[in-house]
């Protein structure tokens, strides 16, 4: 079966060298520069504030992954000292800024999965309305320096409140209609708090010397780009493939036939397990995610802003996002569950949460079988 090679490994390509590389460098760096600007001067009085605050940490986090996956795919042409010592602080960024958005979509899926497995025939509004309103909230206080904060009480629904479901007449829901509105209190107690938690922490770092300090290196890489001397010669295409076929490795790994089955069920057995650790076989799809997303900018490099769409590229990183996204909400599913002295209908609603979530795992594994194994049928 032949595999179709993408545009790194072209032969007959355009030769690009680091000259590019330096010109994507600066171009991500200035954004970084204005998405800090925008977050800086953006008011947080008005809830249109507070979004341009929530878009200007994405902005933020987009180019600090994008500058760290360049640095590390094409690391020989870069000054080694800066490029190790940038690397690191870039992640660090990205990931403290990215973990309040996290907790706050990781709750919004955990509810709105209670609603639809209790049978509600309405919405959780009151639930979805309280994570849309403490979005705003926290972007409006990322931007005052800290002055609001989640709202008291948030997730402490009591016990006779409508919660994210409704009672059904369906006896086989009976007891999971029970337990869920009391599952998606403690729920929202859990992720609320540590997404307030996220969000202090996100608030000490962009004040920290750390930050500033990272801040004022990609300031300088916007106009001063440490290439090697041999870099402006060198053609960034072979440096490229190779981050392509570290991709491929790692996804031949990965248990493609299984994925190719709707329902895993030895994944399922071992997604039940009391044991708290992370899931034995999700490492690997983590760690094919972070690599797409490598090869995604390596392209990016090779292209500048002429890249087209691959939309087999496209369909597979929104499966291994849906599959993190999953997964994750089942650990949070299984540590609500291990909370001391819940009553048994709670338990077992949060159980009935964690094998859901547990198979979008799998249905996520699937898309993205289906996505990748297209273009080698496309190539036979």
């Amino acid at each position: 079966m032949a595999q179709q090679h993408l545009d790194p490994t072209d032969p007959t390509a355009e030769v690009v060298t680091g000259d590019a590389l330096a010109a994507y460098l600066r171009a991500r760096a200035t954004e970084f520069l204005r998405a800090l600007r925008l977050h800086r001067e953006t008011g947080g009085t008005t809830a249109a504030g507070a979004e341009e605050s929530v878009d200007a940490a994405r902005l933020l986090r987009r180019s600090a992954r994008r500058i760290s996956g360049s640095l590390h795919t094409f690391r020989p042409l870069l000054d080694p000292d800066w490029s190790e010592e940038m690397r690191p602080e870039l992640a660090w960024l990205s990931g403290t800024l990215g973990l309040e958005h996290a907790y706050e979509a990781r709750l919004e899926r955990l509810l709105l999965a209670l609603h639809r497995l209790s049978g509600a025939t309405a919405l959780p509004a009151q639930a979805v309305d309280v994570v849309a309103a403490d979005r705003r909230a926290a972007g409006a206080a990322l931007v005052g320096g800290g002055a609001a904060r989640a709202k008291p009480g948030v997730g402490e629904a009591p016990s006779g409140s409508s919660g994210p479901a409704q009672a059904t007449p369906a006896a086989e829901r009976g007891n999971l209609t029970v337990g869920a509105a009391k599952a998606g209190a403690l729920l929202e107690r859990q992720l609320t708090l540590a997404r307030t938690r996220a969000h202090s922490t996100a608030l000490q770092a962009l004040g920290s010397s750390r930050f500033h300090a990272v801040a004022d290196r990609v300031a300088v890489l916007a106009s001063e780009v440490p290439l090697t001397a041999l870099a402006h010669t060198t053609d960034l295409h072979p440096l490229a493939a190779a981050a392509e076929e570290r991709l491929t490795a790692a996804v031949t790994a990965l248990p493609l036939v299984t994925a190719g089955l709707p329902y895993n069920a030895e994944a399922l057995v071992h997604g039940l397990s009391p044991d708290p650790s992370p899931h034995p076989q999700d490492g690997p799809w983590h760690q094919v995610r972070l690599l797409l997303r490598l090869h995604r900018y390596a392209r990016e490099v090779l292209h500048g802003g002429n890249a087209q769409v691959d939309v087999r590229l496209l369909a597979a990183g929104r499966a291994l996002n849906r599959h993190r996204d999953a997964s994750e909400a089942a650990a949070a599913a299984a540590q609500a569950a291990r909370t001391p002295r819940i009553a048994p209908a709670t338990a077992y609603a949060l159980g009935v949460l964690h094998a859901d979530q547990r198979h979008e795992v799998e249905a996520a594994r699937f898309a993205f079988q289906q996505a990748w194994q297209k273009e080698t049928v496309e190539a036979v």
